[in-house]
């Protein structure tokens, strides 16, 4: 469902029933005759959309996570606030940038429109920025030949599906500015071949059973989950292109089951 477009087909139709409303049907209207309900309604709601459109397409907009992909960061059921204009602003529903400001930077969590169906948002860390040579080795990430830094932490259990229970290493990461956690299963392959794709510039990447090697082509960028052995990114579907971009997560607001996250910043 592409809210946006529901928005602004709203905004449109309570924005046109109060100018002509203005220009046509109150000055033929008796002073003290009521507005008719068709004419109230809608009157009523057009600041509220208004409000409400503004907010979500250029400053912030709220996003529910539906699966354990981006675990131990975030966790199913999070509701979280993602920043529309750090990486530039953009014209609704089209989504095309017109004011550039900031690039996403390695280890930031980006909300984006899936690139195989742009009507699904997902959310993942930027893993390669444009011109990067990305490899991810043994369960090793390295960045332009570097190894990224992994200190290990204590384990990390959850269940998945809410059937099985899944007992992974914890790891510390560094990515760029960024320290944020990841989680490996230790008895999966670092890429289910047969889960990859074909997608724009495949031929940028080499796979083998060992993991893979990724050239960043421009004007796209390099996604993974935390939970690195339950994500579906990168790896298997390909570069993210900057037109795809919907903004940078930053905050979560609620959570049903866990107050205590409530207010975390996402890092």
């Amino acid at each position: 469902m592409n809210f946006a477009l529901i928005m602004l087909v709203l905004l449109i139709v309570t924005g046109g029933i109060w100018l002509l409303d203005k220009f046509v049907f109150r000055p033929k209207r008796a002073a003290d005759a009521k507005e008719p309900w068709w004419i109230e309604y809608p009157k009523s709601f057009f600041p509220v959309i208004l409000v409400v459109f503004l907010l979500r397409s250029f400053l912030v907009e709220p996003f529910k996570i539906p699966s354990g992909s981006m675990i131990p960061t975030l966790l199913v059921g999070d509701f979280i606030l993602v920043n529309k204009f750090t990486y530039g602003v953009r014209l609704p529903v089209i989504n095309t940038k017109v004011i550039d400001l900031n690039t996403p930077q390695r280890g930031e969590v980006m909300v984006f429109r899936y690139p195989d169906n742009p009507s699904l948002d997902y959310i993942k860390r930027v893993v390669g920025i444009p011109g990067d040579e990305i490899a991810y080795k043994g369960k090793r990430l390295t960045v332009n030949g570097k190894p990224v830094v992994a200190d290990p932490e204590s384990d990390f259990s959850y269940l998945e599906g809410g059937l099985n229970y899944i007992s992974a290493k914890r790891f510390r990461e560094q990515l760029g500015e960024h320290q944020h956690s990841i989680i490996i299963n230790a008895d999966s392959p670092p890429v289910q071949l047969a889960g990859v794709r074909p997608f724009p510039y495949r031929d940028n990447c080499e796979y083998n059973e060992d993991g893979f090697v990724c050239k960043v082509p421009a004007g796209h960028y390099f996604m993974m989950g935390d939970n690195r052995d339950s994500s579906s990114d990168s790896r298997y579907w390909g570069f993210v292109p900057d037109a795809n971009i919907v903004g940078k997560a930053f905050l979560i607001w609620w959570n049903f089951g866990e107050f205590g996250r409530i207010g975390t910043r996402i890092n």
